[in-house]
């Protein structure tokens, strides 16, 4: 069945018929018929789908009132059929069958613009053997009063139906889709990018189970050669590798003939290539504390990438080391700043880096007593004394001292019995300035145990083992309750009376409650060989000569607890060059002051929780109370400045300076 296209104008009623005919029209008589016009509102009501849809064709009399209708032939037909009359209906059609049969057609020539009828005529005496006269043929073009033409829109070339079977349509050409811009390997810009993202671990089986599912939206290589200009034609799929690349998985598509089609990289790169894992591990193995041997073995054990020993130690130097240094001095400035104008009293005591007199490093730390705050950390590298370890703890201790005085009102300092410091404050500029110096507790009544301890194991003399804690405990607590030296000697005196079961005597007597009687203390007999070797001790003119420094009752247990923890940051088992262990000496004191005041844990009722620790020396628990765990807040700031002075330097220097 042809296409039917109708068209409406205020003056003329069209039926128009275009497209090859199937058979052959009977020759008959036609009938003559006037063509009348619908109505206006007919008209409005019957625009096709075709017309409705130009915008760009001027308008046929009246405008029509809904030119966005849309409808097909049939339904112009039938709604202008139900608006007029059954006459007009039976001429419609009738008109329709006039104009569109070839009875009443004729054979036109093409008008070619600029060529006249003869010029036409002439062309079509061409030599060519292929050529086709410019004629058509014009439907309506017999009838008496064909419609005016001038003013009916043109149809276009796309609105024409034809039935031509067995031809298919042209295959219209697809615009070629646009090769996508595939992303780039994520740089580090800011800090931002970095500092606080997450990581995880990756397995190369996982990454090719992505590649081989992942499909690449391109049609081909979108490789060109730089000479020739010429687009490689190769079409997916791609072969796909992983590479590895230090701590890092690289996947590359490549074509068949070789060229990459795109590179992925499971890391960021810092300035300059460097791959941002292999920048950060470096940095954080230093500000754990940790080994890289160790770290390098485990990550071997895992078949991990690992960063290279040489990549490892230029980060370590060029960024780690002097970053740390500012940071403590700046959060030792501000700890400065809170002790101005106030007497301060600071505990001392120094650490060699190996035990005997191989050290190369001795660390010398120095406590604020009231709040337990670190305030200094002086390493002395062995060269520095002519290679002499036994006096690194005296130079360390005036380094410390010498800076104190400088910043802070210094009034005391307490050291353990170091005969060396105690020889330096007895004497000189720090007599003259009025700095006092006072003793360790715990050290004093360790001293104090030893002496009892070898005495006891003289024959004659062993009643005296079990005394051992009771007099270091005598010791202990008139150090607490005396004032002065006197009021501590009349104390400290009446332990051999005590021993004796004397308990009153002319100048005094002991403070303690009534003894039971029967109680299984084994007294020791006045003038025997264990109670002399007892009064040699608690009359020791060396011993009496340094109490008065215990009288202020100072301890630097919490000291020594923090040089425990240094072995967290650098143990006595390794070797590290002299900035790197200054620098680990203070990322140890940095992690002390942070959680110092870290809150006791409590249970869900409120409590406290305890834990027991064993002693081997008492060869006995001891109770502790429980805290929260840390949680190392600082280190994103440290990591910052580091990856700061990666971002704005020039790059790893390829030489170091020793």
């Amino acid at each position: 069945m042809c296409g039917v296209f109708h068209n409406y104008d205020k003056n003329t009623c069209l039926f128009s018929y275009y497209g090859p005919s199937t058979s052959t029209p009977s020759k008959r008589q036609l009938k003559k018929h006037h063509l009348t016009a619908p109505s206006l509102s007919s008209i409005g009501h019957a625009s096709s789908e075709t017309f409705s849809n130009r915008e760009d064709l001027p308008p046929t009399g009246e405008a029509l009132e809904d030119e966005e209708c849309t409808m097909d032939a049939s339904e112009v037909l039938e709604g202008s059929l139900q608006n007029m009359s059954i006459q007009d209906a039976e001429t419609l059609l009738m008109n329709e069958h006039e104009i569109n049969d070839l009875m009443n057609s004729v054979i036109d020539w093409g008008d070619s613009e600029g060529v006249s009828r003869d010029e036409e005529i002439e062309a079509d005496d061409s030599e060519d053997e292929d050529y086709v006269p410019c004629i058509c043929i014009r439907l309506a073009g017999a009838l008496q009063a064909p419609p005016c033409l001038d003013n009916l829109p043109v149809i276009d070339a796309s609105e024409t139906v034809h039935d031509i079977p067995d031809v298919e349509p042209p295959s219209v050409a697809l615009p070629p889709l646009q090769q996508p811009d595939f992303p780039g390997t994520l740089e580090v810009m800011t800090e931002d990018d970095l500092i606080g993202k997450r990581a995880s671990m990756i397995y190369e089986d996982c990454l090719k189970q992505l590649a081989t599912f992942l499909v690449l939206p391109v049609q081909k290589c979108p490789h060109r050669c730089d000479v020739t200009q010429v687009e490689c034609q190769c079409r997916p799929p791609f072969e796909v590798s992983i590479i590895r690349r230090g701590t890092a998985s690289i996947m590359e598509w490549t074509c068949p003939v070789g060229h990459t089609v795109w590179r992925w990289s499971s890391q960021p790169t810092v300035k300059y290539g460097m791959l941002a894992g292999e920048f950060m591990l470096a940095t954080n193995i230093l500000l754990s504390g940790s080994n890289y041997a160790k770290v390098a073995l485990l990550f071997q054990f895992m078949n991990m990438g690992m960063v290279d020993r040489s990549s490892f130690f230029t980060i370590q130097d060029s960024y780690g080391v002097d970053t740390v240094k500012e940071f403590w001095e700046e959060r030792r400035a501000e700890a400065i700043d809170r002790l101005q104008d106030r007497d301060v009293v600071i505990v001392a005591d120094g650490r060699m880096d190996s035990p005997g007199h191989c050290a190369q490093y001795c660390t010398y730390t120095a406590m604020e007593n009231e709040s337990r705050e670190i305030i200094s950390v002086i390493t002395v590298d062995k060269r520095e004394t002519r290679r002499n370890s036994v006096i690194m703890e005296r130079e360390a201790f005036v380094r410390t001292v010498d800076t104190l005085l400088k910043e802070v009102k210094l009034v005391e300092v307490c050291t353990d019995a170091h005969v060396q410091i105690s020889a330096l404050m007895k004497k000189g500029k720090y007599k003259d300035l009025g700095l006092q110096h006072s003793l360790d507790m715990w050290h004093g009544a360790k001293h104090l145990a030893k002496r009892i301890h070898a005495a006891s194991q003289v024959k004659g003399q062993s009643s005296l083992s079990c005394w051992l804690k009771d007099i270091v405990n005598h010791f202990w607590w008139c150090c607490k309750t005396a004032d002065s030296c006197q009021e501590f000697l009349e104390l400290w005196f009446g332990l051999l009376h005590h021993v004796t079961n004397e308990h009153r005597w002319v100048l005094g007597g002991c403070q303690h409650a009534d003894l039971q009687s029967g109680g299984t203390q084994e007294w020791l007999e006045r003038g025997s060989m264990a109670h002399e070797a007892l009064k040699s001790i608690v009359r020791n003119k060396r011993w009496l000569n340094e109490v008065h420094k215990y009288l202020n009752f100072r301890s630097t247990a919490d000291l020594e607890s923090f040089q425990n923890h240094i072995l967290m940051y650098a143990s006595k088992r390794s070797a590290f060059s002299p900035p790197v262990f200054e620098a680990r000496m203070l990322l140890a004191a940095i992690d002390y002051n942070y959680h110092k005041d870290r809150p006791e844990l409590c249970k869900s009722d409120g409590s406290k929780q305890y834990r027991r620790l064993y002693k081997k020396n008492a060869q006995r628990y001891m109770l502790y109370t429980k805290k929260t765990s840390k949680t190392y807040g600082y280190i994103p700031e440290l990591q910052t400045k580091i990856l700061q002075k990666r971002l704005a330097g020039k790059g790893m220097p390829r030489r170091r300076s020793l």
